[in-house]
C-alpha cells in the first residue's frame, strides 16, 4: 500500500503508540498482497529489519518482528528473528535525505556468523513496516549477500510515494 492516508495514520498507531495488536490485521494485507502477486515461495525465510536496543526500549516492541511472525505463521514460512541485527544504534531516518539515509546505515547491519550458517544459500525476505527510500533495505541486501544468503527479497507493508 502507499504509505498515505489513510493507512500512514495506522501504521503511525501501530509504530509509535505501542499497539502491536494492530500488526494482526496489518499481517492479513501483507499476505493478501503476497497471494496476489505470487511472490512467496516455500523456501523463503523471513527476517525482520532489526531494531536498534534503543528502539526497542522507546516501542517496547520491533515491528517488523511483529509483522514477519504473523505473515510467516499465515504462509508457512520458516522465520529466523535473530538473522539479522543492527550493530550500532543509527539516528532515526525520519527526515533525512536519501544520501544521508545511506550514511547513517552504512555498515550498520551485520548478520551473526550462527545466521549466516543457517541461511547460507537460503532465500531471505527481509520484512518491514514502511519503505522510504529503500536505504534500509539496501544495507540489508548487502550484509546478508555478503554472509552468502543466495536471494534477497524485501517484502513492506507500505511505500512511501515518490515525491516526483
Amino acid at each position: 500500500m502507499d504509505y498515505a492516508f489513510p493507512w500512514d495514520r495506522l501504521v503511525t498507531r501501530f509504530k509509535y503508540q505501542a499497539q502491536p495488536e494492530l500488526a494482526t490485521c496489518l499481517a492479513e494485507l501483507m499476505v493478501d498482497a503476497m497471494g496476489a502477486s505470487g511472490a512467496s515461495g516455500t523456501d523463503t525465510v523471513l527476517v525482520p529489519m532489526p531494531s536498534s536496543a534503543s528502539r526497542l526500549r522507546e516501542r517496547g516492541f520491533n515491528q517488523a518482528w511483529e509483522l514477519a511472525r504473523r505473515v510467516g505463521a499465515r504462509l508457512g514460512l520458516d522465520t529466523d528473528v535473530d538473522g539479522l541485527r543492527r550493530w550500532r544504534d543509527t539516528p532515526h531516518q525520519v527526515g533525512l535525505s536519501r544520501p544521508a539515509r545511506d550514511a547513517n546505515l552504512r555498515d550498520a547491519l551485520w548478520m551473526p556468523p550462527d545466521a549466516a550458517r543457517r541461511l547460507h544459500g537460503r532465500c531471505v525476505a527481509v520484512v518491514d513496516d514502511v519503505m522510504t527510500t529503500g536505504a534500509s533495505a539496501n544495507a540489508a541486501a548487502h550484509a546478508l549477500r555478503q554472509a552468502g544468503v543466495a536471494q534477497v527479497q524485501v517484502w513492506v507493508l507500505a511505500r512511501a510515494p515518490r515525491p516526483d
